[in-house]
């Protein structure tokens, strides 16, 4: 049967394959949408099983905020060229959009949120498919919190969310302190929340330089700490220099807004090598 024009963007529109997979599509469902869409979704499935087994490293980061919550969204494929694609950025953009909606528990109930119908596993599942790459959910991350703020790094390889103890926080206070988390990297707020088994890695990790370098015994255990101390000045977001002001710490910082505002959640992603 005749495959009409109007047929094909309509499908295009509800699924967003190419206009010539579209039209093979309907040809395949003897011109039935419903049955063309399961047809694209079954190619999109079996590109994604053909590929579980590929590196997918390249993606897009995206991160935002409604009413106390703010999530943290990365949609990973296989290649740059994928990853800039304006339908892949728009798809992730989407899922963002609802996850800020529908605020999902976690990864596995962001899976099966349903946009217009579709899950987001499908949907990701289906635009790899349409592009021939390996697609995936490669992180997803949330906070709740009195004030919270979002910044995404140009590029979008890399976004982080934060959390405030106050409401009203000002605008720029809260994208200086997003933006020390993308540039800064730190593991925990506070020196008390880093784990045993991290304190742990640098002592030893110390000791053994210390050793390399022919230093007495006696004071291993003393430089050994003395590496943990720095360990928290350079990775604790609260006793990390400022980046915009070296002469004051992020603690420093926020005092000067208000003496008892503090940062009470954060979360980092990125796709960049560290």
């Amino acid at each position: 049967m005749a495959i009409s024009m109007a047929d094909i963007q309509h499908l295009r529109k509800m699924t967003g394959a190419g206009m010539m997979d579209c039209k093979n599509a309907l040809t395949e469902a003897n011109g039935e949408i419903d049955k063309a869409i399961e047809v694209i979704r079954k190619k999109g499935q079996a590109f994604a099983a053909k590929r579980e087994d590929r590196d997918a490293s390249e993606g897009c980061v995206l991160a935002g905020t409604v009413d106390g919550y703010a999530a943290l969204v990365a949609i990973k494929c296989e290649t740059d060229f994928v990853a800039i694609n304006a339908d892949f950025v728009g798809m992730a953009k989407t899922i963002l959009e609802n996850t800020l909606a529908g605020k999902p528990a976690d990864a596995e109930a962001l899976k099966n949120l349903e946009i217009e119908g579709r899950k987001v596993s499908d949907i990701i599942t289906d635009r790899s498919g349409i592009t021939g790459e390996k697609m995936e959910l490669g992180a997803f991350e949330s906070i709740s919190a009195p004030t919270v703020f979002a910044y995404i790094h140009p590029g979008n390889k890399l976004a982080t969310i934060v959390g405030f103890n106050k409401a009203n926080v000002a605008e720029q206070v809260g994208k200086d302190i997003a933006m020390q988390i993308a540039a800064m990297n730190p593991v925990s707020i506070l020196p008390e929340e880093v784990s045993e088994e991290t304190k742990d890695r640098e002592r030893k990790i110390a000791k053994e330089k210390a050793i390399e370098a022919g230093k007495p015994e006696n004071l291993l255990d003393r430089i050994a700490e003395g590496a943990v101390t720095k360990f928290f000045k350079e990775y604790t977001l609260l006793q990390q220099d400022f980046i915009k002001d070296s002469k004051i710490t992020v603690a420093q910082y926020l005092a000067k807004q208000d003496k008892e505002l503090s940062v009470t959640a954060f979360k980092r992603f990125t796709l960049n090598a560290e």
